[in-house]
C-alpha cells in the first residue's frame, strides 16, 4: 500500500491493549477509515522500562506499520509518546503522528475545587512530555499521581471488575478524594475501560477524562490536512497484529470493545527486519 494514499490504512500502536480505547474511538468517529492495531504484547507493559527502550520498541514499530502503508501512525500509549513522540516526529518528517498527553489542560481548565488527580503510568510521570504540560498548563492547580501499580496487568488480562482491580484503584483514589479532588485525568490508554469502576469509587461529583474522544478529533484534523482523509462511503476494515499471544488478544477484543476479529502473530523479528529494510 502506499502511505500517501487517502484509502490507506491509519496505523495505530500500543504496549497492550490499552489502545484499543482510542482505535474504538477513531472508528466511531471516522468509521470510513481502514486501520491496522499492532499491541506489543512481548513487551507490554511499557511503563516499567526504561524510556530509551520504550523509544526502541517505537521506532521499530513505526517503520514496520509504514512500512504496511500505514499513512498515519497513532501512538496509543501515554508512556511511548512520553518517550518517543518528539522523537519519532524529528527522525520521520515525512510521518504524520498522532500522540497522546495528559488530559491536564481541560481539567485545570474545568476544576472547581483546584485539585485533580491523574493516574499514569511511572514513565509517564518521569517523561518531559508530562512535567511541559504541568508547567503550561496546571498553575495555581493541586495535582495528586498515582501510577496504579497492577493496574494494566489486570486490564491486559481482562480482569476488569474484579475485587483486585477495585482494590488497585480504591488505594490510588481514596486518598485524593479526602483532598478533595473534582477531576480524574486517565494518563494511560488503558484506564478507560475501567470507568464505570472508577466512576463507582469517585461518585458522581467527579469528572473522569478519556483522552481518546480528543485524540480521534485530532486524527480527523490532521488527515484533512495532509489530503489524507478516506473518502468513503465504506466501511473501514481493521487488522490487528500482536507479538504476543494472538488468542488472548482475540478474547480480549471482545471484552473490550466487542470486536469479533481474528488477530495475527507477528513475531518481533519480522518488526526489527522491517526497520532494517
Amino acid at each position: 500500500m502506499n502511505p500517501h494514499d487517502p484509502t490507506s490504512p491509519i496505523g495505530i500502536f500500543d504496549s497492550g491493549v490499552g489502545g484499543l480505547s482510542v482505535l474504538r474511538e477513531i472508528r466511531w468517529q471516522l468509521p470510513y477509515e481502514p486501520v491496522i492495531f499492532l499491541a506489543d504484547q512481548a513487551h507490554v507493559p511499557y511503563g516499567l522500562r526504561p524510556l530509551e527502550e520504550v523509544r526502541a520498541f517505537a521506532v521499530a514499530i513505526t517503520r514496520y506499520l509504514r512500512a504496511q502503508g500505514a499513512k498515519l501512525i497513532v501512538v496509543a500509549c501515554n508512556t511511548a509518546s512520553a518517550a518517543a513522540l518528539h522523537y519519532l516526529r524529528q527522525a520521520c518528517p515525512e510521518v504524520p503522528f498522532v500522540g497522546m498527553e495528559p488530559a491536564v489542560k481541560p481539567a485545570a481548565e474545568h476544576t472547581q475545587s483546584g485539585v485533580v488527580g491523574v493516574l499514569a503510568t511511572p514513565a509517564t510521570f518521569q517523561g518531559a512530555m508530562y512535567a511541559s504540560v504541568l508547567e503550561r498548563f496546571a498553575s495555581g492547580v493541586t495535582v495528586l499521581q498515582d501510577t496504579c501499580p497492577g493496574l494494566v496487568a489486570q486490564i491486559e488480562a481482562g480482569e476488569l471488575y474484579v475485587p483486585e482491580t477495585r482494590r488497585i484503584l480504591e488505594a490510588a483514589l481514596q486518598p485524593m478524594l479526602a483532598r478533595g479532588i473534582d477531576t480524574v485525568v486517565l494518563g494511560c490508554t488503558h484506564y478507560p475501560f475501567v470507568i464505570p469502576l472508577i466512576q463507582e469509587i469517585t461518585g458522581p461529583g467527579v469528572r473522569v477524562i478519556d483522552p481518546a474522544p480528543a485524540v480521534a478529533r485530532q486524527v480527523g484534523r490532521v488527515l484533512e490536512m495532509q489530503g489524507l482523509r478516506h473518502p468513503g462511503p465504506c466501511s473501514g476494515a481493521a487488522r490487528y497484529l500482536t507479538s504476543g499471544d494472538a488468542g488472548r488478544l482475540q478474547t480480549l477484543l471482545w471484552t473490550l470493545i466487542r470486536e469479533n476479529e481474528t488477530p495475527e502473530y507477528l513475531d518481533w523479528q519480522l518488526i526489527l527486519n522491517a526497520r532494517r529494510s
